[in-house]
């Protein structure tokens, strides 16, 4: 049987902590050890008893939840998740936030906080078992069974076999979830000025993928942005679905460009690595390559095996440099993975396979 989970709820709204406090503890998986009102409170309590995860906000008195989270990290690392109403400009603080090593970021509003977060149960007890599992990392990751997921079906209808016409360009399709900032982080930073275009469905809130965005290309060779809809897929640029929108890669004539659209959860996801792999293995083809790192659940396990059938080269992050095993694992399981590689490896084994 598996240990219940420990967690800490760290927030300066009442409302909040006891809302996150019903939320957590209704799962049978979850249990609440305790909760504070700033950094200084919780930094007492954990004199006394060590939580698995802590839920922490970022604007709060006496002590920012940056500057406590950059303090954690450094005298002893607990796997965190970020429950922030920072929004607009504010992304940004949540991007260095992942940068000093949190696991996650559930983005709260300012308005309505208690019925979004009712909302979000399932998404809230999934983010803190997937940052439960960090600490964990040696272990199988279980993932939480819920209500039947829709399939890329919803936004796509499965690739007719032979449909693809002759192209010899290269695309590189990438699929992330848990963990995937930093990983994306490597990979793109390893790659040169003319690499293959590049797209990439990373799970992470809305108006959160702009800053990463941003972030990354100030960082890389290749340009990274956010994607809009009819973006051009080319050499030296890479392109990141926007949160809350599916992405898919599209296709005229020799031209790959990617349409952003709306449309239902996808293996509980939106943008899903399952919609952007299966439009990969309809209009790329054998001339796509295929990339699934590390996160929690299947997102991209199926798209992924569609690919493969298509003639796609695909790799998946290996156990040991994931944060979370749980999409790579699928996605071996499912028999759609060639090669199974470290992240430090993958910018490699891809452009091997673009020449």
């Amino acid at each position: 049987m598996a240990a219940i989970i420990k967690v800490m709820i760290i927030d300066d709204s009442a409302v909040v902590r006891q809302t996150m406090s019903e939320i957590l503890s209704s799962d049978p998986g979850i249990t609440v050890m305790a909760t504070a009102a700033d950094p200084l409170i919780a930094a007492e309590r954990l004199r006394n008893e060590i939580p698995d995860v802590i839920t922490l906000d970022i604007e709060m008195p006496r002590m920012d939840g940056l500057t406590f989270l950059k303090k954690l990290m450094a005298q002893h690392p607990i796997p965190v998740v970020i429950c922030s109403s920072l929004t607009g400009t504010g992304s940004e603080t949540a991007m260095k936030a992942l940068e000093y090593g949190a696991v996650d970021i559930i983005q709260k509003p300012r308005i309505g906080t208690k019925q979004f977060l009712e909302e979000s149960k399932v998404y809230i007890c999934d983010a803190v078992k997937a940052a439960a599992s960090v600490s964990l990392r040696k272990k199988q990751v279980v993932d939480h069974l819920v209500a039947p997921k829709l399939t890329a079906d919803a936004v796509l209808e499965k690739p007719a076999s032979n449909a693809m016409i002759q192209t010899t360009d290269k695309v590189v399709v990438v699929g992330a979830s848990t963990g995937g900032t930093e990983a994306l982080r490597v990979f793109l930073e390893s790659l040169p000025h003319d690499a293959p275009g590049i797209v990439i469905v990373q799970h992470m809130p809305e108006k959160f993928t702009a800053a990463f965005a941003q972030r990354m290309d100030g960082f890389c060779r290749i340009t990274v942005k956010e994607a809009e809809n009819n973006d051009s897929v080319i050499r030296g640029r890479a392109l990141i679905a926007p949160g809350n929108r599916h992405m898919l890669l599209k296709r005229s004539g020799a031209r790959y460009y990617v349409e952003i659209k709306d449309g239902p959860l996808v293996s509980r996801h939106r943008p899903s690595v399952d919609v952007l792999f299966r439009s990969a293995a309809r209009y790329a083809g054998k001339n796509a390559l295929g990339v699934i790192m590390t996160g929690m659940g299947d997102d991209g396990a199926r798209g992924m095996m569609e690919m493969k059938e298509a003639g796609a080269f695909t790799v998946a992050q290996d156990e040991e440099s994931c944060i979370v095993f749980g999409m790579p694992r699928k996605a071996i399981e499912c028999g759609g993975v060639d090669k199974v590689v470290s992240l430090e490896n993958i910018s490699k084994i891809i452009l091997e396979q673009a020449k």
